[in-house]
């Protein structure tokens, strides 16, 4: 399988230090998250030319910039407007980066809505949205997060905005954690709609991440990573760390114990 990192694992990186990283510690890919003024410098603000650079400096490095993630959400009726203007603009970056992926989120339902109605705007704006993923040569890929996820939810969620432009990212943490929902039964259904995967272990019961290095927290990924070879899913597993320890102890670390899961699920 491929993996990646997002930047929130190195967010004072320059991109060529973020590039040495990953091939220092044989990572595959990139998650670059925007809108945090990290140090890959990759935003919305780019110009052409600056868009050529970066997309060279990848090339050069043999490093795949797989996703922009960015925190566009479409469940509150107060900002979605703005929130669908912004993931134009990011649609149209990651365009110009030939980035297949755009991580987006639901949002949170607010105060005195039904999820019901928070559904159908988020279903609207990813309709809207989608045609114009699609003539970009873009997937958007929904975050299983905050109030969306439960990954039947999600499923609801994807099955009314039903365009391949349209799909999902499976964090595995939060399917149990916010979710309630055994690893299997996440995969069975989101599988349909799944395009990126994050991973990260942790406590699942803190009202705030707790990050902890894999195995040694409360999400066991052994059969997410079994369910995943079997099906051949093609696509990366992006490892999400915030605020948590410096690069060089986690990346190589996390990296092992991802690839130790894989050579177990292979011998059964």
């Amino acid at each position: 399988m491929k993996y990646a990192f997002v930047s929130f694992s190195c967010p004072e990186a320059s991109l060529a230090e973020v590039l040495r990283m990953a091939r220092d510690y044989n990572y595959d890919g990139f998650e670059a998250r925007c809108g945090f003024g990290h140090g890959h410098g990759i935003e919305v603000s780019l110009t052409a030319e600056a868009c050529a650079d970066v997309k060279q400096a990848f090339a050069d490095g043999g490093v795949v910039l797989q996703v922009l993630s960015v925190s566009c959400r479409y469940a509150n009726p107060d900002t979605v407007a703005e929130n669908i203007a912004l993931t134009r603009d990011y649609i149209q970056l990651a365009q110009r980066l030939a980035v297949p992926l755009l991580r987006v989120f639901c949002g949170e339902i607010t105060a005195g809505r039904s999820r019901e109605a928070s559904r159908l705007q988020i279903v609207a704006a990813l309709r809207e949205l989608a045609p114009l993923a699609e003539a970009a040569g873009v997937t958007l890929a929904v975050e299983t997060h905050d109030d969306w996820s439960d990954p039947a939810e999600m499923r609801t969620v994807m099955e009314a905005v039903d365009h391949p432009s349209v799909g999902v990212v499976w964090d595995l943490m939060h399917t149990l954690r916010g979710g309630g929902t055994p690893m299997e039964e996440a995969y069975r259904l989101l599988s349909p709609w799944l395009k990126h995967v994050h991973f990260h272990d942790g406590l699942l019961e803190l009202d705030r991440l707790v990050f902890l290095p894999l195995g040694e927290g409360e999400i066991d990924h052994r059969p997410a990573v079994k369910i995943l070879i079997q099906n051949r899913y093609q696509g990366y597993l992006s490892g999400e760390w915030l605020d948590w320890e410096p690069p060089q102890l986690h990346l190589p670390r996390e990296l092992q114990s991802m690839l130790r899961y894989e050579q177990e699920a292979v011998k059964l």
